[in-house]
């Protein structure tokens, strides 16, 4: 179906339009092309019926004091913001939180590292988003020169033993990367320059994420093989179309939890593997 520039719906035709019924036959007639929006209002759909049963999520986990921690990592431009604002839009404040911490203080600089995030880990009956956390340690900063190879190593070593303990304790710890490729974050990056509400999300740093792509693959690889494990895995998304992504996410979260009147769900719980996944060593990668 393709647009024709003479067939367009008047103003009389639209006031005649009554149901998404009499809309469709009027644009079947007129050959018009809406495919997008169809495509977009189907992502509406789906997007509203996983927040609804997020909604019953919640009330699970306030009702039955679990500590649950949603960690969104990637690449800058990867949609980490994007898809902790579907996740949180329609829940409770009061037993919700984001987590976007700035770069260190000179105190905290001094701490044991993962001292500044203990103090946001989730407590019982709440759900806590991290944009970003512990993990800045194991890919963002060696790149970047933000730590030395004695601070490095120390981490890498210390990092299985401080989530087996979380685990132990009760935390349930779901670990998000989004995988995007190199051509796409670049995409992203244009788009947010261009756009004078999106140029706050941009820094010097995020432009140095093309320059040290091959390194961040490097530290990123070492990452997964060391912190991949049975009671803290580590799940792929490929984030180059974000809709699907964000849906996919919710997904596999809503999965992972046998909460109230699940059952009676009106979208699918089960996420597409051919989007988000397990990290395995073998498995081909956007990035």
């Amino acid at each position: 179906m393709t647009n024709n520039p003479d067939n367009k719906i008047t103003a009389a035709e639209f006031n005649t339009i009554k149901s998404h019924n009499d809309l469709f036959k009027i644009v079947k007639e007129k050959n018009i092309d809406i495919s997008d929006v169809l495509s977009k209002v189907r992502y509406e759909r789906e997007k509203e019926k996983l927040q609804v049963e997020l909604v019953k999520l919640q009330q699970w986990v306030k009702k039955n004091n679990k500590r649950v921690a949603i960690i969104f990592e990637g690449r800058d431009a990867a949609g980490k913001g994007g898809n902790i604002r579907r996740f949180t839009e329609h829940l409770n404040p009061r037993s919700m939180r984001l987590v976007a911490l700035n770069k260190p203080t000179d105190v905290e600089k001094g701490q044991w590292y993962f001292t500044r995030y203990i103090q946001h880990l989730p407590n019982p009956g709440e759900i806590v988003f991290f944009d970003r956390s512990w993990y800045n340690r194991a890919v963002v900063e060696p790149v970047m020169g933000f730590c030395s190879e004695h601070q490095y190593n120390q981490f890498m070593v210390q990092l299985p033993e401080f989530e087996h303990m979380l685990y132990e304790d009760g935390v349930i710890i779901v670990k998000f990367w989004l995988s995007i490729t190199k051509e796409e974050q670049l995409k992203r990056f244009d788009s947010r320059e261009d756009n004078p509400l999106k140029r706050w999300k941009f820094s010097p740093v995020d432009r140095k994420g093309q320059e040290y792509w091959d390194d961040y693959t490097k530290y990123k690889e070492k990452m997964f093989s060391r912190t991949h494990t049975s009671f803290s895995p580590w799940i792929i998304v490929k984030t180059n179309v974000k809709e699907t992504a964000r849906l996919e996410c919710m997904r596999y979260v809503l999965s992972l939890f046998e909460y109230e009147n699940k059952d009676d769900s009106e979208v699918s719980l089960l996420p597409d593997p051919n989007v988000i996944m397990r990290y395995f060593r073998s498995l081909h990668k956007y990035d």
